[in-house]
């Protein structure tokens, strides 16, 4: 007989009554006293499985790293650009549509996994979007004139865009409290593995001087997607999404998947998703997209969302998407602008590797606030420097890059997931974190229409004087974040909706003591008596 099933028709007909709740309040007391060796220890299939979801984001850094990119290779620009004073260069229409458009579709992506995994569930729509990949990226490696490559992209982006909201979803919904900000800091570590692997693979062949200088960038998806593909038809669908749907059987079949299958730990878990979602649908009249923006979730929907947004109007676009164009413009060889490149990517991964220890030890508000605080001050620098328009000037903008590209992954650039994933309202949170991401999106596909003109030497010449700009709407964020962005390291989800519910003030966040924690308190000691 199977184990699972017999576990299931022990437990499954229990009603989340008193005792019930109490069950529930003791697993949230148990999260909270596991340190991140033991959550791991304890739930090592949990850990794996969010460990994939974070592969599967970097097939998004990966594509999003080589839609900006490719620019910067001077066959590209060759085959889909035309000759300028005896340099071949693209034209500010189709680099602001190869640039923009994937990011709109992105966003577009974004929008529609929210309505898809919620109707067939995380693991039915991941299978859907890597067969999406599979086919645009052949479009991408076939493509010899712009629409085709333009096409490509476009259904790309859509694919990655699905991604970038299931992927925290799915981790939000697996990875036990003690690694929630660890594992929300490994997916901002994706966002940057995925342009340093871009980067490896450009320095290698972007100076090659056939199509194989930016086509060995886009086959390099195939193997992304590929491992991605051998695993994810063994993918345990989210237990939270199965009790959402009243199939409480089979969620505590995937919640033993999991490994939450000694001392009745599945019935005890499947008991908080149980207890979290029926308190949140008190709060909650539907699962819609505009229930985002009730009243009641608006405030939640905002905190969510706004740290994405915030990344994008500080500068990292730029920084990410020109840092290389700009080192040429300024002199280096194709072959040193991408070391220099390169160089960005290490610094981006250690800034976010020291985050993994900052997350919980500093607190998400104070890391994002003081690390937007640093990033203003090195954006008016760089501005500042570049202003001055000599060599040496020029090499101490890029040194800001550099140091912005640290902190900013030390920061806000990790920060922001966990802050997406933690508020987000438990029904809701796949559709709040595809808002953010198609939100960010938005900004993105903006400011990659505007950059070109502002950025390139026939149009508006500003170069990376643009710094003042992002420096000026990064102050901005820092007033927002200073008195309206909450404290929730080290609470659970069910501690969460409470505080929201009670409508706790941002700064309050901290300190306040919750019923839940009592609660799981007295459960603890009634175990231990």
């Amino acid at each position: 007989m199977d184990p699972e099933k017999n576990m299931s028709a022990t437990h499954l007909d229990e009603p989340i009554d008193s005792s019930g709740e109490t069950a529930a309040h003791l697993a949230n007391q148990e999260d909270h006293e596991q340190t991140r060796m033991q959550a791991i220890k304890q739930n090592p299939w949990a850990f794996a499985w969010c460990m994939y979801a974070v592969w599967l984001t970097l097939l998004v850094s990966f594509e999003n790293q080589a839609s900006g990119i490719v620019i910067g290779i001077p066959q590209f620009r060759k085959d889909f650009g035309y000759l300028v004073d005896g340099n071949y260069a693209l034209s500010a229409k189709w680099q602001a549509a190869f640039s923009g458009g994937p990011v709109a579709s992105t966003a577009i992506g974004a929008l529609t996994a929210g309505f898809f995994a919620d109707l067939i569930g995380r693991k039915k729509t991941i299978i859907a979007v890597l067969a999406l990949s599979f086919g645009s990226v052949t479009m991408e490696v076939v493509s010899t004139t712009n629409p085709l490559f333009f096409a490509g992209k476009m259904v790309n982006g859509i694919a990655v865009g699905v991604l970038a909201a299931v992927c925290p979803t799915y981790i939000g919904e697996l990875t036990p409290l003690a690694l929630r900000g660890l594992f929300t800091c490994l997916m901002a570590l994706a966002y940057t593995v995925g342009p340093f692997t871009a980067a490896l693979i450009l320095n290698s062949t972007g100076t090659v001087e056939t199509r194989w200088a930016y086509r060995a960038v886009f086959c390099s998806q195939y193997g992304f997607s590929g491992i991605a593909a051998l695993f994810v038809f063994f993918m345990p669908e989210s237990p939270w999404w199965l009790c959402s749907k009243g199939n409480e059987e089979k969620a505590i079949r995937s919640l033993s998947r999991l490994g939450y299958n000694k001392d009745s730990e599945g019935p005890k878990r499947l008991a908080v998703i149980k207890l979290t979602l029926d308190q949140v649908r008190k709060e909650t009249e539907g699962a819609s997209y505009l229930e985002c923006f009730r009243k009641s979730n608006l405030r939640r929907t905002i905190i969510s969302i706004a740290p994405l947004s915030i990344q994008a109007l500080s500068g990292v676009i730029f920084i990410a998407g020109y840092s290389t164009y700009y080192a040429q413009l300024a002199g280096f060889s194709t072959k040193t602008s991408f070391q220099l490149f390169i160089g960005l990517q290490v610094v981006s991964v250690t800034g976010n590797v020291v985050s993994w220890s900052l997350i919980d030890l500093v607190g998400r508000r104070n890391l994002t606030l003081w690390g937007l605080a640093f990033l203003t001050v090195v954006l008016m620098l760089a501005g500042g420097t570049a202003t001055a328009g000599s060599v040496p000037s020029i090499k101490a903008c890029l040194g800001f890059m550099i140091i912005y590209g640290f902190v900013y992954n030390m920061t806000i650039g990790s920060t922001a997931y966990t802050i997406l994933t933690e508020n987000a309202t438990s029904r809701l949170r796949v559709k709040t974190i595809a808002i953010g991401v198609a939100l960010q999106n938005t900004w993105y596909t903006v400011l990659s229409l505007v950059l070109p003109y502002l950025f390139n030497p026939d149009k508006a010449n500003l170069g990376a004087k643009i710094s003042f700009i992002f420096g000026g709407m990064a102050v901005l964020c820092l007033i927002y974040i200073y008195f309206y962005q909450p404290e929730t390291t080290g609470r659970s989800y069910e501690e969460l909706d409470e505080l929201y519910m009670k409508k706790v003030p941002a700064r309050e966040f901290k300190a306040f003591v919750t019923d839940a924690e009592k609660q799981g308190q007295e459960a603890s000691k009634k175990t231990h008596t």
